[in-house]
């Protein structure tokens, strides 16, 4: 039987544990099969800063809420990326500005970068206690066009 073998792994984070942990799994993975990490996280925006009629956040606000989501981007998948770097794993970082769904972002990002595997973490930082997994998680799982590695 012919060993699987993962090219190119994507893992997006959020900044959550879990996200943590399968930051780990994917470094892990990259790292048993020579394959090239992508580190992504998605900003996402807030769906409450438009109305019908416009702009319901000041634009001011939701430009500081943007600049310091990207802050926040950059520490945290640039320690993830140094973390794979030091494992001797190929890696690089993706930041998605603007993102209407993270779902949609993570699913299209993979596509147009030929990624042979997404790695998540379940429930992120909105933490529906009630669900099974998380809507992120979920989404992604159910609309990548490749394998999608769930970690909990």
């Amino acid at each position: 039987m012919e060993e699987t073998k993962f090219g190119r792994i994507l893992v997006a984070v959020d900044g959550s544990e879990n996200a943590a942990r399968a930051a780990k799994v994917a470094i892990t993975l990259a790292e048993k099969f020579g394959s090239e990490l992508i580190v992504c996280h998605a900003i996402q925006t807030p769906f409450y800063s438009f109305t019908q009629d416009g702009l319901a956040v000041p634009a001011d606000v939701l430009k500081e809420y943007v600049d310091a989501a990207r802050e926040d981007a950059k520490l945290m998948v640039g320690k993830l990326v140094e973390s794979a770097k030091a494992a001797h794993v190929n890696a690089s970082s993706v930041i998605q500005e603007n993102a209407f769904s993270v779902v949609e972002a993570v699913v299209n990002l993979a596509a147009n970068r030929s990624v042979d595997l997404i790695v998540i973490g379940t429930r992120g930082r909105t933490g529906f206690k009630k669900l099974l997994m998380g809507s992120v998680s979920s989404g992604v799982l159910n609309h990548a066009n490749c394998p999608v590695l769930v970690v909990r």
